[in-house]
This record gives C-alpha cells, sequence and structure tokens, in this order.
C-alpha cells in the first residue's frame, strides 16, 4: 500500500469505491459497452473540519500538508512528506526546499482527493 493510498483509507474512500462497485458474477458479453461506473463522492470537508474541531491543535488542513496528515493521524515527518512527494511525483528541484516541496504537495494531495472522489473546494484546487 502506498502512502497515498493511507490517505485516501482514512478518509473512507477506498471503502466508499468498493461498496459502490458491484460484484460481477457472470462475464459481460463481447460486444456490451463497457458501463462507466461513478465514483462515489465522500465528503471530505466535513470530516477533516469535524476532526479539526475536536483537535486540541490548531490545526489548518486548508493551507497546511502537515496538519492535513496529523488530522489524518498519519506521519507528518519531513521524512514521510518526502516519501509522499516521491510517490506523487514531486519534481526534484523542489524536494530540496521543503516550504516549496510542502506547497506543491498539499496541492497534489488535494487534487488527488478530488480525483478520487472526495469533495474538496475549487479555492483550494487553484
Amino acid at each position: 500500500m502506498g502512502f497515498f493510498s493511507k490517505i485516501l483509507d482514512k478518509l473512507g474512500i477506498r471503502s466508499a469505491q468498493a461498496a459502490e462497485t458491484p460484484a460481477q458474477t457472470a462475464a459481460p458479453a463481447a460486444d456490451a459497452p463497457a458501463q462507466p461506473q461513478a465514483i462515489p463522492v465522500v465528503d471530505v470537508v466535513a470530516q477533516l473540519e469535524q476532526r479539526a474541531a475536536a483537535n486540541p491543535q490548531k490545526l489548518n488542513w486548508r493551507t497546511s500538508i502537515v496538519d492535513l496528515l496529523k488530522l489524518l493521524d498519519i506521519d507528518s515527518s519531513l521524512a514521510a512528506r518526502k516519501e509522499l512527494a516521491t510517490e506523487l511525483g514531486c519534481p526534484a528541484n523542489l524536494m530540496s526546499d521543503s516550504a516549496q516541496m510542502n506547497m506543491w504537495l498539499h496541492k497534489k494531495v488535494l487534487e488527488r482527493i478530488a480525483a478520487n472522489g472526495g469533495n474538496v473546494p475549487a479555492d483550494l484546487l487553484d
């Protein structure tokens, strides 16, 4: 399991997708077109806001990758963030500057959460 998969699991995105995927009992006909599968939407904003409200620290998941990872009870150390950045394809020139890497990583993680069925506000994706 990759590092990003842990994030999806903590948000319930993997389990929501699995629940929505019907089990195939018979092979589809050769000439039948494949039906697109809808990605179930997971209310990421509500989950993270609820976690932030319950957390004794003032964590701002909307701007900080460290705070986002902390809210999900995932290792937020520099080594862990570098592992996640490498997994998501962070440009090498950003890897040596932790501030630049963190900004790139925060945006990329939110984009990937949205692509996997999480509702992420558009202003956080720009």
